[in-house]
């Protein structure tokens, strides 16, 4: 059975019309004859919401009850028992109740995927995991209900449901998203032009970012090597050299003329050991590249340009920008240098030579060890072997009447060395026995045969033989040992680079999938997890794996998919395709799935630990009982007129040091209301203090008025956590404490409420659009003044 498919539709902000266009797409769907169910939908009371559901089959809710009190969620069971081909399930990032089948929705959501069932769902921008602290600067409310971003980036489909904040206000204020009595609060608040600006930027940004993902895959998936010019990308390519920091400089200026653009530095670290850069430099280069928005990257490549050119094509860049190369006259005619070679073969890139005051400088090379040995050199060992044994023989032949036999051996052995040198120890050996030959034919008595009159000259010989082998084995052994400490160099530096981004704090999952993914030259890499029981076939089976995350193209859905992979532990395996990794490589790859696993477990504690947090702060909860039960039967009320613009100041006063967390906004207009003034006055403090207690240190509390009728309503509006519907009535219970995180407690309101019932008025709790709760006190107008 194959997995079902997730469309989601993405808001920038509550009432953009998410839930209506999944009601939409439904009734849809229903008319082009498959088979839809609604699973979960909030219409928090729009009528044009709710009528959409007429028609539609809705699965009863599960219900639950959790510390005394009843709640319903999603039943997952029942929807996989239904078995539709469409299920309709809103708020993709709600948090369950706890004794729910899982913590989150999206998780119930996947467990109905995996039956096969396609899921159409809603989520807002603000719960993206990854814009959580973003959104909190912006609006200055938390999210306690977020989503990981992982979790909507795989859905097959993501629509984006676009609003203009002039148009989502004008919506607002004809009622069609909240209750008037909410709407003056909301669009004062989090429903500011300026907030909603931002948030509609976040999304549309993030979508966008979605969008290069899929044209990354899909380019991947069809071998398009070629670059589409669809966003501005600007590649810097750095050498560790002083002049990075021009170069970084001069490419943040080039992308800053086309807003949206992406700015990326890449250093190659060749396998050779010839490539190598200044740590210093580097380090101080990719702080800058960072600090202005850019990304730093490492890529291993023997072919610097080749490497350079392939980096800039995987990331669709559209322009590189180089250095101009510091060589000399003498090198720029042997070659073409790095610069030119890629400018060559650049194709649809734009490449940019900046020069620098480091040219005139010439360039200085690192003290190193002789680099390994490359086919070229090899190639290079037989040419002389093959050519200079004929040469060197015809050459001794002309002065054989002056020369020694010694004297030849030794030329003979200068030139096996040289072959050593250049082409390591095949190509010498064949040099020596070659040698040895033509010493025997042409120089040693009696010459023209391959026999030996002098017992010294046989001597002579076999220690040409001797020695030449030696040399060779000693210059491979060099060789060897050059490679492989080069090679550690490379992978140390690409550690390094790991574990700079861990300690930033760049350790999520997809990230260290991503680097790993560009450091080899992957088409993509996946992190896989076991679904149920081990068995002996399930490598090749994909229904016994989940893809947790995944960077580029086409994702492996099992571990044999897979051209390498490395078991991580008995659940996790990280797959990757493109090409064979060498088993050198293997430390390094081990090293980042390492480091993926702890990232993968971090993730996971912190979301069970924000499902955990426990209650505290009591001593507020048992002054507020001890209050009442001294007020409880003996309370006595001298209700009269009272006007709110004298009795706020004096609650604000009463907060003691946190007065400055207080904005009033009573109108002096306003008419006077009945109430005991110094039980109101108690009321405002309690529920000041509660909503400044659940307000984030940087964010005021308002206390707000306005006529409604014949009566006042004060409200209290905080940004903390918030509330959610179904437990408003539980805030009142004397002895309650809502969930497992540091809510509302229940004896402050209960007291609060019943001084307000006392004398006449009500306390209701409401959602604070935005987030948070508003405490709405609803007193009597007075007959007459005061």
């Amino acid at each position: 059975m194959s997995r079902g498919r997730l469309r989601v539709y993405l808001g920038a902000a509550p009432g953009v019309g998410k839930t209506y266009a999944m009601l939409s797409e439904g009734r849809r769907a229903l008319e082009r004859g498959r088979d839809v169910v609604v699973g979960l939908v909030e219409t928090y009371d729009r009528p044009r919401t709710a009528a959409l559901l007429d028609g539609l089959e809705l699965i009863p809710r599960r219900t639950l009850v959790y510390r005394g009190a009843t709640f319903t969620e999603l039943d997952v069971d029942a929807v996989i028992d239904r078995a539709p081909k469409v299920a309709l399930i809103d708020e993709l990032a709600h948090t369950n109740v706890p004794g729910s089948r899982n913590a989150k929705r999206w998780q119930d959501i996947d467990d109905i995927l995996d039956a096969g069932i396609d899921v159409i769902s809603t989520v807002n921008i603000q719960h993206l995991e990854s814009l959580n602290d973003v959104v909190q600067q912006i609006a200055g409310v938390p999210q306690r209900e977020t989503v990981p971003d992982e979790v909507v980036r795989r859905a097959d489909q993501i629509e984006l449901v676009d609003m203009s904040p002039e148009a989502l206000r004008r919506r607002m204020a004809h009622g069609n998203v909240y209750g008037p009595e909410k709407v003056n609060a909301a669009l004062s608040n989090y429903f500011r032009v300026g907030n909603l600006t931002a948030l509609r930027e976040l999304a549309l940004l993030w979508v966008a970012g979605r969008v290069d993902d899929q044209l990354d895959r899909y380019r991947a998936d069809h071998g398009i090597s070629a670059t589409w010019e669809t966003r501005e990308r600007v590649v810097v390519a750095l050498t560790g050299g002083p002049e990075g920091d021009t170069l970084v400089r001069r490419a943040a200026r080039v992308a800053a003329r086309t807003k949206g653009a992406d700015l990326l530095a890449v250093h190659v670290t060749s396998s050779d050991g010839l490539a190598g850069g200044d740590p210093v430099h580097l380090a101080r280069q990719r702080t800058l590249v960072e600090s202005m928005g850019g990304t730093y990257h490492q890529v291993i490549g023997d072919d610097i340009p080749r490497a350079l050119l392939d980096f800039a094509r995987g990331v669709n860049a559209t322009q590189l920008v180089l250095g101009a190369s510091r060589r000399g006259r003498l090198a720029h005619i042997l070659s073409r240098g790095v610069g030119v070679e890629t400018t060559a073969r650049s194709g649809s890139i734009d490449v940019h030579m900046i020069t620098h005051d480091e040219v005139k400088k010439g360039r200085r090379h690192p003290t190193r060890t002789r680099a390994a040995l490359t086919r070229e050199r090899r190639l290079s060992g037989w040419a002389m072997a093959v050519a200079g044994l004929p040469v060197l023989t015809a050459i001794l032949s002309m002065f054989r009447e002056d020369l020694s036999l010694p004297s030849e051996i030794l030329f003979f052995l200068l030139l096996t060395v040289g072959v050593a040198l250049a082409g390591g120890m095949w190509p010498a050996i064949t040099a020596a026995v070659g040698g040895s030959l033509l010493l025997n034919w042409f120089f040693t008595p009696p010459v023209g045969g391959l026999t030996i009159s002098d017992p010294q000259n046989l001597f002579a010989l076999i220690a040409f033989v001797v020695v030449a082998v030696a040399v060779s084995t000693i210059v491979d052994i060099a060789a060897r040992r050059t490679r492989e400490a080069a090679r550690a160099r490379a992978d140390a530096e690409v550690l390094s680079t790991l574990a700079g981004h861990v300690l930033r704090g760049e350790a999520a999952v997809p990230s260290l999938l991503a680097r790993l993914r560009e450091t080899f030259g992957l088409s993509s890499v996946t992190l896989l997890e076991r679904v149920g029981r081990p068995t002996p076939a399930d490598r090749s089976q994909p229904k016994d794996w989940r893809i947790v995350a995944t960077s580029g193209g086409t994702p492996c859905m099992s571990p044999s998919d897979a051209d390498t992979d490395v078991v991580i532990d008995d659940d996790l395996v990280l797959t990757m395709r493109g090409h064979l990794l060498d088993a050198a490589d293997r430390g390094v790859v081990e090293a980042f799935a390492a480091e993926t696993a702890v990232a993968l477990r971090q993730q996971r504690l912190e979301e069970a630990a924000e499902q955990a947090r426990p209650p505290a702060e009591l001593d507020r909860l048992v002054t507020n009982l001890l209050d009442m039960s001294r007020r409880a039967g003996v309370l006595r009320l001298a209700l009269q007129p009272v006007a709110l613009e004298e009795v706020v100041p004096r609650a604000v006063d009463d907060l003691g040091p946190l007065y400055d967390r207080v904005d009033g906004d009573i109108s002096i207009g306003l008419p006077e209301v009945v109430a005991d003034p110094v039980l109101l006055e108690r009321v405002l403090v309690d529920l000041m203090s509660d909503a400044v207690r659940h307000s984030p240190p940087d964010q005021q509390v308002a206390i707000t008025a306005s006529r409604y009728g014949d009566h006042v309503r004060i409200r209290v509006i905080d940004r903390g956590p918030g509330l959610p519907p179904e437990v408003y009535d539980r805030v009142f219970l004397p002895l309650q404490r809502l969930g497992d995180r540091d809510d509302h407690s229940g004896a402050g309101l209960a007291l609060s409420r019943g001084l307000a019932e006392a004398m006449g008025g009500t306390l209701v709790p409401e959602e604070t659009p935005g987030g948070g709760l508003t405490m709405t006190l609803t007193l009597p107008i007075s007959a007459s003044p005061a």
